[in-house]
């Protein structure tokens, strides 16, 4: 029982220091999506020029956190006319450089983990843009667009064939401060919390477990931590196995990047795990669905490739700028609720997604949540009709 409440006690106070930086991370998101349309972000991502990777990344960063719900929308994009190559940066962007990983990165790791995930993510888009261009096929992408025209359904269906955003005519501070623009960033709000909140969670209570259960002992020897040279190298080889494996996604695998930190892990390598949100079992299978099993290994191999290059070029600039912290000043946050910034911030912002979450409810949210995991076609016009049945 000490352990079982050991492991409780580490979920608890990670779940506390982060949550204030969720909703504001959220909110922001939330605030973009509302105003920017989806048939917009489609029409900018006709192809592969430098300019179009640049405005998939921006649109993906400001987009969702869900690992599940941005491999959905990335296939929606593509299947409505956007680039494949464009469509993939989207997808990179919107798990990997939002501003809630950001802020949690920061709080929980330090801001140099926040700025080598910043740093890492566009070179990973580069790197990939460059192995598509080398190594993607006609035929192969004909394939991939012929299995994803059939629509099967992965995860997060209904919520990434969804346009939430406010349809009014006008300026974007018209159109937000709108009554629509209250009510699409309260679903926008909503909708990204349920999507996240099931791997979130899992990711909080793997961690806790792992940090409270396995000893670092274990990790050190598995990262190699007594070759320091080894270490470097096996870092970001093995980071993203890890993540494979470990089924979690999305925000929820930075509690347990904290743990494999503290145990040794080198710091390329928790940058390619963390970027390996997007090649995990789960989301493998469904890529199998999405584009057929011959993309789905070429997706596999060219997002593992990229992201241990990545892992290997934050390792060596971090390392001469001499901006990796001590990993024996990692600290996993066990220390419970205290009287401090975090408690009057999570005050704030608890009050703030109540306010959004009571908008959501009054306007015809709870009938679009049970749709979230449906169908891939025929949600496009349900928020647009949900919101008409409930006015201002």
């Amino acid at each position: 029982m000490h352990a079982i409440g050991h492991a409780l006690s580490i979920t608890a106070s990670m779940t506390w220091e982060i949550t204030w930086a969720l909703i504001l991370g959220f909110a922001l998101s939330a605030v973009v999506q509302a105003i920017v349309r989806k048939s917009t972000v489609v029409r900018l991502l006709g192809d592969d020029r430098p300019r179009t990777l640049a405005l998939a990344t921006g649109f993906g960063a400001a987009s969702s956190s869900c690992s599940y719900a941005a491999v959905a929308l990335a296939r929606s994009l593509f299947r409505q006319g956007a680039d494949f190559t464009a469509a993939m940066a989207f997808e990179i962007a919107s798990t990997n450089l939002v501003i809630e990983l950001g802020v949690i990165l920061a709080l929980l790791m330090g801001w140099q983990f926040t700025l080598a995930e910043f740093t890492g993510g566009p070179v990973m888009i580069v790197l990939l843009a460059v192995l598509f261009r080398l190594l993607l096929r006609d035929r192969l992408l004909r394939e991939a667009r012929t299995q994803a025209d059939r629509g099967l359904a992965g995860s997060m269906e209904g919520h990434a064939a969804m346009d939430m955003s406010v349809q009014r005519p006008g300026s974007f501070a018209r159109r937000l401060f709108s009554g629509d623009g209250y009510t699409s960033v309260s679903h926008v709000f909503v909708m990204e919390w349920a999507a996240i909140i099931r791997d979130l969670v899992i990711g909080l209570f793997v961690a806790g477990a792992i940090a409270a259960w396995v000893p670092d002992s274990f990790w050190q020897s598995f990262f190699f931590t007594g070759h320091p040279l080894a270490a470097k190298i096996w870092g970001p080889v093995i980071g993203p196995v890890v993540a494979i494996i470990s089924f979690v996604c999305s925000i929820g695998n930075v509690p347990l990047a904290v743990v494999l930190w503290k145990g040794g892990i080198s710091f390329g390598g928790v940058v390619a795990f963390i970027f390996a949100d997007l090649i995990i079992a789960p989301i493998l299978n469904i890529y199998r669905k999405y584009y057929g099993r011959r993309m789905a290994l070429f997706l596999l191999g060219t997002f593992y490739a990229t992201m241990v290059a990545a892992g290997y070029l934050v390792e060596i600039v971090f390392g001469g700028l001499g901006l990796i912290p001590d990993p024996a000043q990692a600290k996993i946050p066990d220390q419970g609720i205290s009287w401090d910034y975090t408690t009057w911030l999570n005050i704030v912002f608890l009050v703030l997604a109540a306010v959004l979450i009571t908008r959501f409810a009054r306007t015809g949210g709870i009938a679009m949540l049970r749709m979230m995991g449906g169908s891939p076609d025929g949600h496009e016009h349900d928020h647009t009709d949900a919101r008409a049945s409930h006015p201002d």
